[in-house]
């Protein structure tokens, strides 16, 4: 078999696993497979797996918690960091999400960034959703940006940024890109170089 024939094989045994343990599901598509030899990369195949479960852990016990709330943070792991984004309710939905983090094994850390908003609607969620495919689009057409190993998330249009650069040209383009674009209040960078 392959070393690309084994990664999927892993792949699909932790999904499985996933779904065994009483996690929730793990789904990959074709932008999964991307991910997926982009995670080999720079994290190894345990560094992925493990922050796939950790991830899937935290959906767990947010789904559990409330649906509410599964449906209105936002959740990116990299290599045990753990960062929070979206709408909140109130108060108490933010420091439970938080909370429920801290409970999953191989959590390192929990960035909180997430915003209590009430009076958000669908006109916002689409404009964040457009920034980030926006920004998406630029990263994937640019040549000198490995796209794949950063994660974005768009909230009231403050774009954060988590994973991997190759080097610090490379993330420099990164921001520089989200900057430029129409609507983005401001950049937040979790991102770090190798």
């Amino acid at each position: 078999m392959s070393g690309f024939g084994r990664l999927w094989a892993l792949v699909g045994m932790a999904a499985v696993a996933g779904l065994a343990s009483g996690c929730a599901p793990v789904v990959l598509g074709a932008a999964g497979g991307t991910a997926v030899v982009a995670a080999s990369e720079h994290r190894g195949l345990s560094g992925f797996a493990s922050d796939t479960e950790i991830k899937a852990r935290i959906n767990h016990l947010w789904f559990q918690h409330s649906l509410d709330m599964h449906s209105r943070i936002g959740l990116t792991v990299d290599q045990g960091r753990v960062l929070l984004t979206g709408r909140a309710t109130d108060a108490q939905m933010r420091l439970d999400a938080v909370r429920l983090c801290w409970q999953v094994e191989g959590v390192k850390e929990v960035i909180n960034e997430i915003q209590v908003d009430t009076d958000s609607g669908i006109m916002d969620s689409a404009r964040d959703t457009w920034i980030t495919t926006q920004l998406r689009t630029k990263l994937t057409f640019d040549s000198q940006i490995h796209s794949q190993n950063f994660s974005i998330d768009t909230v009231n249009g403050v774009v954060y940024l988590m994973g991997l650069a190759t080097h610090q040209g490379e993330l420099d383009r990164v921001i520089e890109h989200a900057r430029t674009l129409p609507n983005v209040q401001r950049v937040v960078n979790y991102a770090r170089v190798l």
